[in-house]
């Protein structure tokens, strides 16, 4: 439809309608706090039934008791950072025959630190979370969802899996890592009806910068005054249910920092520049 408006042509389409998703089963890694109990909510609110994931137990319990009371939740403790843990989890929800349809990798480190300050075995935490961890997870559930017929990963990654950061570098390199491994993974499972969707946030108001590993390995225990004023997990959760829903491949959630894609594409001179003056704690 192309609409003129005081000599503005606009072009429109048709609103699309969201998919239902009510009833389906959704996995949940980092559900016990952020980003990953948002999501819970929100799902829960669209009807899906949930399996929240998660180290913290007693944390998950408060994410069931928040979410929809009319939905089905599980509770399941796993370790992203050991291959071992992942292995039994899968496999006890296995054994109890639980649903999947949709798996949200969420779960996830941050980091502080400079490079030349970071220590190895810091280094390789961080990737074994949130890159090798979800890997893992995913790997591991493939078949269950090739079995089925079909299904849909999605995974939060984050503004720097696009673009880099001062005191990110490990962190962004696994969420590099992430895009290539789901970019590739997308291609191969076309034909087995599985759907890779992944989530890139901004600045959102949660308390990973508290529990952000600096060059030692030991909390930042602070809170970066971006991600103080960052957006709410629930507004986010809002977005990404819903791109999820729709089967979006890529999404964008933020405020004006997610600008800094485009002027990495397209003006990267003028993007290394600001970047280097940007305050990032």
């Amino acid at each position: 439809m192309l609409i003129i408006k005081s000599g503005i042509c606009i072009f429109a389409r048709h609103k699309k309608k969201d998919m239902d998703i009510k009833d389906k089963w959704v996995w949940i890694t980092g559900a016990s706090s952020g980003i990953g109990r948002a999501l819970a909510i929100e799902f829960s609110y669209h009807g899906c039934n949930l399996v929240l994931l998660s180290r913290n137990i007693a944390e998950l319990e408060v994410t069931a008791g928040k979410c929809n009371p009319n939905i089905k939740a599980i509770i399941q403790s796993i370790d992203l950072s050991d291959p071992t843990s992942i292995t039994g989890a899968v496999a006890h929800l296995r054994v109890k025959n639980t649903p999947l349809d949709i798996l949200v990798n969420n779960g996830g480190i941050s980091q502080r630190s400079a490079a030349i300050e970071t220590q190895d075995g810091v280094a390789r935490k961080i990737f074994d979370i949130n890159y090798f961890g979800t890997v893992n997870l995913t790997k591991a559930l493939l078949p269950q969802m090739i079995e089925k017929g079909g299904g849909q990963i999605a995974v939060i990654t984050s503004l720097v899996g696009i673009i880099g950061s001062p005191k990110r570098t490990s962190y962004a390199a696994s969420k590099h890592a992430l895009h290539g491994y789901f970019d590739s993974l997308r291609a191969e499972l076309f034909n087995e009806k599985i759907k890779v969707t992944i989530i890139c946030p901004g600045f959102i108001r949660t308390n990973i910068s508290l529990s952000a590993v600096t060059g030692d390995g030991q909390a930042q225990n602070k809170m970066d005054e971006k991600t103080d004023s960052g957006m709410e997990p629930s507004k986010l959760a809002k977005i990404a249910v819903k791109g999820i829903a729709n089967q979006k491949e890529e999404i964008y959630i933020g405020g004006k920092e997610i600008l800094a894609i485009y002027l990495k594409r397209f003006v990267p001179g003028i993007f290394s520049r600001i970047l280097r003056n940007a305050k990032v704690t």
